[in-house]
């Protein structure tokens, strides 16, 4: 079948046109050719590989300055700004030890992480999944500083240093996530599947997104496209025996030198959970349904990739806590219904030494509640348009500029019985200016922006009763900046420092409520006078990478003004404690610090530490809700060959330690720490003709009973998942 595909695409290969040529060669130290390096086009979405002369070859490309990155297992990784007249491009690469330097494309600037002014955390999927995680939103706390809101295994909300929801801005496919996300039980709603890696920015990006992201930046990449000429296929399969789960994958994936393809579609589906006591938690069982696709053209003067992502959630909502046992993965009420569409087309015009960026999104999101039937008693349909519009300017001496604008236009609107929040409009406009200056080792960067947020909704229900909304009208307005430097205090030591301010308008839960809400079981009112948060951050980093031994250390100091939460007004209504939205002014510090040590001569070994904590106080001195605790997380981890018929194994054993958290706000219990033991093993296993991907893992092998400071089900003494072990396989077809 995939000869079809590659037969189809190489006959729209004859509609592109242009002959432009970058080539080159890889060589090692030695000067011998370097055989299967990556070589990369980020702004192209274009790769190939080296052959066995160590040469690589890209055809019709644009003639101004383009990057290209080469990678390769055990030497360092190497960007370049060139262009089709230097061709060819030699490049000598060197011996590392240390893991793969990837492209950070979150910050704008497409810089390896080691150049990037920014400390941006990269963590791939596949080694996410090698550690056996059940879902994407889990796979992110495995990097420090990253921790998440759950309801069981199925409702993740990411949380960078102690802010979540709508002060997480989460970006897939190139355009901002809109799903609800002002809700508890409202989770990140994206798979796994087909995603290469996930970049994290902690701290304020609004300089880069606007409003939302004053906490920090999710950016979720998707799959590179094949090679260029090649066509791939493949089918991956995991097993999970705590909730008797299962998760499904297949990809196909092509490429010519100017069109390229894929499509992929996923499945999960797992029953209620089991904690440490033997016990299933009544209806955390769910099913997720995911498709993406994607499609690729460029010759010398653009490129443009269209991606469309549709995900079904059906959750169940737990709120019995441990009741009924069942296996069933079929949920029962109460339950949700979600359906997401995301479509994006991402655009790159090339005029010589300068490029134009043009980007479009569209995102659908229909939330469906159901109490006891079919019949949706809550339904909203939120629809987001977003553009982004980013010119780079041509390079003047060692100044990199780039200005841009964006905006959003949303509505949302209410289908059901109840109403949550009112129908309404949002509008979004931001202008902004970056520049990046490089001299020797050093690095400064800068940039300011200006936003605007409207906000209008509709009146609905008899003002005083609950569900009613009084109609709104409100601007918003911020001015914001950033500014970052980054050195090499020596060939092994980098030092990075960043100030930045970010902002967030408050929602429309925080500015209409009127009613319970069922995820708190309180009655929350909102605040129509509410006012933007504000914040400035500074940021501290210093690495050390020897040949043997790494080190970094990180430290933050985050003060916002007008930070909203809710407080009790003494009040009872429908049986419920009333809580009202207000404002004052909080401060959140702490850091992560950590190591890897790999000693010679037993390259193979790696031994990692890694610890994590953060604090948050509102003005008055008390604590601020939903602070993590706490963590040590340590893991031993090695990497080997056996003959022919094992490459690329790996063993892993991961002791994760939570401490105590006993600083919270008045209306949270303080939670015990615990420790969690984990192991795992695998890798590509050859037999004859056949190859194929394999891992092993138990999460919590001591089936610990334990509660996680950040679940949902905390309040009612439900524990987290006991153990669980993982069986994954993945075929190239």
């Amino acid at each position: 079948m995939k000869y079809i595909f590659f037969a189809l695409f190489m006959g729209f290969a004859a509609m592109s046109y242009g002959q432009n040529t970058l080539s080159g060669k890889v060589s090692d130290a030695q000067n011998q050719p370097l055989i299967g390096v990556s070589v990369y086009l980020p702004e192209l979405h274009k790769g190939t590989v080296t052959d066995i002369e160590g040469q690589y070859e890209f055809n019709n490309i644009p003639t101004g300055k383009l990057q290209i990155v080469f990678s390769f297992i055990g030497f360092e990784t190497q960007n370049l700004n060139v262009s089709v007249s230097q061709s060819p491009v030699n490049i000598t690469m060197t011996e590392s030890e240390h893991k793969l330097d990837e492209v950070v494309v979150s910050t704008g600037f497409n810089k390896l992480q080691s150049q990037n002014v920014m400390k941006v955390e990269h963590a791939g999927v596949k080694q996410m999944q090698q550690q056996g995680i059940t879902s994407l939103a889990e796979g992110i706390t495995t990097i420090p500083g990253v921790s998440q809101v759950s309801t069981g295994t199925s409702i993740g909300k990411p949380v960078i240093r102690g802010l979540s929801s709508n002060r997480i801005l989460v970006y897939s496919q190139g355009v901002r996530l809109e799903n609800q996300q002002f809700g508890d039980e409202h989770g990140l709603g994206l798979s796994d599947s087909g995603v290469e890696s996930v970049e994290v920015i902690k701290g304020p990006a609004s300089l880069l997104y606007g409003s939302d992201a004053l906490g920090g930046v999710l950016y979720v990449n998707p799959e590179k496209f094949a090679d260029a000429n090649t066509v791939k296929a493949d089918f991956g399969q995991r097993f999970y025996s705590n909730t008797l789960g299962s998760s499904t994958s297949l990809g196909v994936k092509g490429s010519t030198d100017n069109w390229k393809f894929s499509l992929r579609g996923g499945y999960n589906t797992h029953s209620d959970y089991e904690t440490g006591d033997g016990d299933r938690v009544t209806n955390t069982r769910y099913n997720e349904t995911d498709i993406k696709a994607g499609i690729g053209y460029n010759n010398q003067k653009m490129s443009s990739v269209f991606r469309y992502n549709y995900n079904r959630l059906d959750l169940g909502i737990p709120e019995e806590g441990i009741a009924e046992q069942s296996t069933s993965k079929n949920t029962e009420f109460p339950r949700q219904g979600i359906d997401n569409h995301i479509a994006s087309l991402h655009n790159s015009f090339f005029f010589g030494k300068s490029s134009l960026d043009a980007n479009i999104g569209y995102i659908f999101n229909d939330r469906s509640e159901f109490e006891d039937s079919n019949d949706a008693v809550l339904r909203m349909k939120l629809q987001t348009l977003n553009y982004d519009l980013k010119y780079h300017f041509p390079q003047f001496g060692k100044f990199e500029i780039i200005a841009g604008i964006q905006g959003m236009h949303q509505t949302n609107d209410n289908f059901g019985e109840e109403y949550l929040i009112p129908n309404a409009e949002v509008n979004d406009f931001g202008v902004f200016g970056t520049t990046n200056y490089t001299w020797n080792s050093n690095v400064i960067q800068a940039g300011i922006r200006y936003d605007n947020r409207h906000i209008t909704s509709e009146a609905n229900g008899i003002i005083g009763e609950e569900g009613s909304f009084a109609a709104i009208d409100r601007q918003f307005d911020s001015f914001n900046a950033s500014l970052g430097y980054k050195t090499d205090l020596s060939p092994k030591w980098i030092l990075r420092l960043n100030l930045a301010s970010g902002f967030r308008a408050p929602n429309l839960a925080e500015l209409t409520s009127n009613g319970v809400h069922e995820g708190t079981n309180r009655y929350e009112i909102g605040n129509a006078n509410l006012n933007n948060e504000q914040n400035v951050q500074a940021d501290l980093n210093l690495e050390f990478k020897g040949t043997h031994f790494e080190i970094f250390v990180n430290g933050f100091y985050n003060h916002i003004d007008n930070y909203i939460y809710t407080q009790p007004t003494g009040e009872v209504l429908e049986d419920n404690d009333v809580f009202a939205y207000t404002q004052d002014n909080a401060q959140l510090f702490g850091g992560e610090a950590g190591i890897h040590f790999h000693p010679h001569p037993l390259d193979w070994l790696h031994v990692e530490s890694s610890f994590e904590s953060v604090t948050g106080k509102k003005q008055n001195g008390d604590y601020l809700p939903l602070i993590p605790a706490n963590n040590w997380n340590n893991t031993i981890r090695t990497e080997f060959n056996i003959k022919n018929w094992l490459k690329n194994g790996f063993a892993r054993f991961n002791v994760s330690t939570t401490f105590d958290q006993d600083n919270v706000s008045g209306f949270e219990t303080r939670s015990g720490g615990y420790t969690l033991f984990n192991a795992g093993f695998g890798g590509k296993v050859t037999f004859g003709k056949t190859a194929f991907e394999v891992s092993l893992n138990g999460n919590n092998l001591t089936d610990k009973t334990y509660i996680a400071h950040l679940s949902r089900l905390k309040v009612d003494g439900v524990p987290n998942i006991g153990r669980n072990v993982v069986l994954g396989v993945n075929f190239n077809i």
